[in-house]
């Protein structure tokens, strides 16, 4: 009879799924990864604008559109100073595809990804699928993964390491020192290192920096995404870039699991890259007022939260049963164990919602800081 994989039955249904599935229907969501900002108009008409035309009603490059790696390649210009061929990106289905053939074209069963713990759900999961060992890394006080740990984790039996910044569940950025340490540990150990950028452009303090820029080997892949730069988690599309060689085998996988990522998507996305950056700034300063204002009130119920200085997300310390007593009151936040073991005693709480719904959330926890002490 036939059963499941050992690799399917290694990896569960994300903790936050059980969080929004215990609260109510009227509850104030702060548990979503996801911008309430609409998709910038000039994104938008381009997908119509292809669909009125027909061109998007076949696959495109397996790669996708020269067009969009070509506005890619220049983004990566204009923001970084580096010269990325087009021939060398992908277009994915969103950041999460780019993650998942990432690891899988590099990961042999049995091999080691490292990775930050608290850190984004699927690390663990796609490390698990791709039959890979996840060896979760502890953080620091201010909850940035420091490269001396990475260094002193690394074994013959390390596939790779990931590092996240601004991170997904913590809201830190790296600073410019760590990610060079980053690129020489990937350069010295001969390690690939999988910088996660989704989040690039959503830094309040400091600039962020990709190891991509220092690295004198080819041992780092860059995955980035649409999602959060510009309010596009709906439409799905991401891109991985890395040297030649890399890029070919992460396309083998690509070619077979997903085609092409949705032509719609990648012409909406080209507009989005080449055009307007005024909502991206307008949506980063609306976040930063958020969240000094959710800093504030956590300040104020001797909540302790490291200063997020990117993302949409904080981690504040709770007492116990504070996450369970904020949901039972109508607000979604995540308990810091579904972002692995060393969340435990945090909470995730995303302020990607309206001033007024945070303010309201934020007298929420209030109550529920007074109750469970």
């Amino acid at each position: 009879m036939t059963e499941f994989s050992a690799r399917v039955e290694g990896v569960s249904i994300s903790g936050i799924r059980e969080v929004f599935e215990a609260a109510g229907e009227d509850a104030i969501n702060l548990g979503l990864g996801q911008p309430d900002f609409p998709t910038p108009a000039h994104a938008r008409r381009a997908a119509i604008e292809a669909i009125e035309s027909g061109a998007v009603d076949a696959y495109t490059s397996n790669k996708g559109t020269r067009e969009l790696r070509e506005a890619i390649a220049a983004k990566y210009d204009r923001d970084y100073s580096l010269s990325i061929d087009p021939g060398d990106l992908i277009a994915t289905s969103g950041g999460s595809e780019a993650l998942h053939i990432a690891l899988e074209a590099h990961v042999d069963p049995g091999e080691e990804v490292l990775f930050p713990d608290p850190g984004f759900v699927s690390y663990d999961a796609l490390t698990r699928i791709a039959g890979g060992t996840p060896r979760p890394l502890p953080l620091r006080e201010d909850l940035t993964m420091a490269p001396a740990d990475v260094e002193a984790a690394i074994t013959d039996e390390t596939a790779a390491f990931v590092v996240n910044s601004p991170a997904n569940p913590t809201g830190a950025v790296q600073s410019e020192e760590d990610v060079r340490e980053f690129a020489r540990i990937a350069d010295e150990h001969d390690v690939l290192c999988i910088s996660d950028e989704v989040y690039e452009h959503i830094v309040f303090e400091g600039e962020h920096r990709s190891p991509l820029e220092f690295a004198e080997s080819d041992n780092v892949v860059v995955v980035s995404a649409c999602s959060k730069t510009y309010s596009m988690t709906g439409w799905r599309l991401g891109w991985v870039t890395g040297s030649t060689r890399r890029i070919e085998r992460m396309l083998r996988v690509h070619q077979y699991a997903q085609a092409c990522a949705s032509a719609p998507a990648q012409y909406a996305a080209e507009a989005a890259i080449s055009g307007s950056q005024e909502p991206v700034k307008e949506m980063v300063e609306a976040f930063e007022e958020r969240r000094d204002v959710l800093l504030e009130g956590l300040a104020e119920m001797d909540l302790e939260t490291p200063t997020p200085q990117g993302a949409f997300y904080a981690m504040p310390k709770v007492p116990e049963g504070w996450v369970d007593d904020v949901v039972e009151r109508g607000v979604v936040v995540v308990p810091g164990e579904a972002f692995g073991e060393r969340g435990a005693g945090y909470a995730r709480i995303s302020y990607a919602t309206g001033i007024e719904e945070l303010k309201e959330a934020i007298e929420v926890m209030r109550e529920t800081t007074r109750a469970v002490r």
